[in-house]
């Protein structure tokens, strides 16, 4: 787990560039949610998503494809 800790006001760009800085990541390629809703750069804690002290964030790797394909 990583751990943040950042200003109410403060976009989450810059929470997502250092957590994929540390991380190795892309920003690309990974999405970044609350309450299984995808956070913007330009989200902030309060205004936007109305987070909380001690909240938490998902980060995903981003996944395109793998559906089967189906052939008549």
């Amino acid at each position: 787990e990583v751990f943040f800790k950042i200003k109410r006001t403060t976009a989450l760009k810059k929470l997502m560039h250092a957590y994929c800085e540390r991380q190795g990541k892309s920003v690309e390629s990974v999405r970044f949610l609350y309450d299984g809703i995808r956070i913007l750069p330009d989200n902030t804690p309060v205004e936007v998503i109305e987070m909380e002290d001690d909240d938490t964030i998902d980060v995903m790797v981003e996944q395109v494809g793998g559906g089967q394909q189906h052939r008549c």
